[in-house]
């Protein structure tokens, strides 16, 4: 696989952006998206400016999570962010129905995912968050050569099967020189709403020992919870719907575990000490 610097291609800033953080995963059903939407709002609620680009062109979901209707307007030859929940927002799926399938080959979802990050008005963001597709394909290979990301997010699941693909997606970041700030493990574990017994019903400390291994970090744990779920599918996510509440705490933890990771990615770049660009405020 080429290196990111590899014949010298051009990444432009994306205007509007201070930080591109991707959210990947080796394979799919692991929470990926769920989890992009609710860190964007737990980034928000940290008083940062953020975005959402839904970079999974196959199958986008952004649109139904974040509760947005309708398709965005055209100014001066580039796409308006549709806002929801104070999260300006670009996907494929508000420029085509719902139900309609996206049959491209790699170069034409190359173009698309290009012109989705450059031709979006995105307005001061502090941080955009890309939801990226599962595995390690043609999205992943563009937003890692031809688009500035400041660093990646590896969500998995404690399971072996879901650790096994989410290494080789840390892996593929590693070969394109991008910096994996960390490890975010979902469905770590289940408490009955019943009884609640607390069971690690799909592995305990897989996602750990993997951050261990890699050098990175590991941002924190999410419980397997139907409220998370059920906030998904109405669009009302549980940063929106229980801000207070236990789940909410969870999210915004890892916000705060990502912040601190690329301030102190930031401040040893390239070996030198360097102020900084992530917002004062946001970092305890």
């Amino acid at each position: 696989m080429p290196r990111r610097d590899a014949g010298a291609p051009t990444r432009p800033s994306v205007p509007g952006v201070k930080h591109l953080i991707a959210i990947a995963s080796g394979k799919g059903g692991v929470g990926k998206s769920t989890t992009a939407t609710n860190l964007a709002l737990a980034l928000k609620a940290e008083g940062a400016r953020v975005g959402m680009l839904d970079a999974d062109l196959y199958g986008p979901s952004q649109p139904r999570m974040l509760g947005i209707t309708g398709k965005p307007e055209t100014r001066d030859g580039k796409l308006e962010p549709l806002t929801g929940h104070g999260i300006q927002t670009m996907s494929i799926g508000f420029l085509m129905d719902e139900d309609t399938p996206v049959i491209w080959r790699g170069p034409m979802v190359t173009r698309a995912l290009s012109q989705l990050v450059y031709e979006t008005r995105w307005d001061d963001l502090d941080y955009l968050i890309v939801d990226l597709p599962p595995g390690t394909g043609d999205i992943h290979l563009t937003m890692a050569q031809k688009i500035p990301v400041s660093g990646a997010v590896i969500v998995t699941t404690p399971q072996d099967i879901a650790l096994l693909d989410a290494r080789k997606g840390l892996a593929m970041f590693e070969k394109v020189d991008v910096p994996v700030l960390g490890i975010v493990e979902n469905m770590s574990t289940h408490i009955c709403s019943q009884c609640g017994h607390e069971e690690h019903i799909f592995g305990q400390g897989g996602a750990a020992r993997m951050a261990e291994d890699a050098g990175t970090r590991m941002l924190g744990g999410l419980p397997l919870d139907i409220r998370i779920r059920e906030g998904a599918d109405s669009g009302r996510p549980v940063l929106v719907e229980e801000p207070e509440g236990s789940l909410a705490r969870a999210y915004l933890g890892i916000a705060r575990s990502l912040i601190q990771a690329l301030a102190a990615r930031e401040a040893t770049s390239d070996g030198k000490e360097t102020r900084s660009a992530v917002p004062e405020i946001l970092v305890d």
